[in-house]
């Protein structure tokens, strides 16, 4: 066996019990792929993170220990301390959304995966729709075939008609031509945004029909609200 599956299934092996998903792969040209911790540019990236709410009963059970209260950002440190130590064994660096020097984990997922953005910005996934998310990503300084990526051949918003996510907002922060963040952030300010949005999630977010069944569990929506810098 070749050392690509057989670290395909480390990861499953190591990060499945904590709800984090090996997400895909993206390969680059020498030199082109982001820094090793040898200063050696990565060969293969491996995106991880969750589908749906996999991730939410172990962490709000990290979470919820006396000596994790306070921290002011809980799901980034435990990310970190769940992905790091499989990084470690496995002869990888780790990259976080959250860290600089910051690495384009959009355009990784999209290479990775095929995805595009929703009207609401969010990468669309044609089967979790909007419910999915990457947590961290392990570079590696040999390649990793990519025997993971689905075709996608077309975008899930292209075949949406109604465009629910569209008509749900309740100031039109989401157009087809995209999300405009000033008017979304004042109204959550408002009482009726902080009774809505701030309560049970992103209203447009909610309406997209596609992966409805991986949408996260309400405490979960409320978690994510709650993190917004207003």
């Amino acid at each position: 066996m070749s050392r690509g599956p057989l670290i395909l299934e480390q990861l499953r092996a190591a990060l499945g019990v904590d709800g984090v998903f090996v997400r895909g792969i993206v390969s680059f040209g020498d030199g082109e792929g982001p820094l090793l911790a040898d200063g050696t540019a990565a060969q293969s990236v491996v995106l991880l993170g969750n589908i749906g709410g996999s991730i939410w009963i172990p962490f709000s059970r990290w979470w919820q220990l006396p000596e994790n209260a306070g921290r002011s950002d809980p799901l980034d440190d435990w990310s970190k301390i769940v992905i790091r130590p499989v990084a470690s064994d496995l002869g990888a660096t780790a990259y976080f959304p959250s860290d600089p020097p910051w690495q384009p984990f959009q355009r990784w997922a999209m290479q990775a995966e095929g995805l595009k953005a929703s009207p609401l910005g969010i990468l669309i996934h044609p089967v979790y729709g909007v419910w999915h998310g990457y947590r961290g990503a392990l570079g590696f300084a040999d390649a990793i075939e990519n025997n993971l990526a689905p075709a996608f051949p077309q975008h899930p918003c292209d075949v949406c008609v109604d465009k629910p996510c569209v008509t749900a907002c309740p100031v039109a922060a989401v157009t087809r031509a995209g999300f405009h963040v000033p008017s979304c952030r004042s109204h959550l300010r408002t009482r009726e945004g902080q009774a809505d949005c701030m309560v049970g999630g992103c209203l447009a977010r909610n309406a997209c029909p596609i992966g409805a069944g991986y949408r996260y569990p309400a405490e979960q929506l409320a978690f994510h609200m709650a993190a917004l810098q207003l």
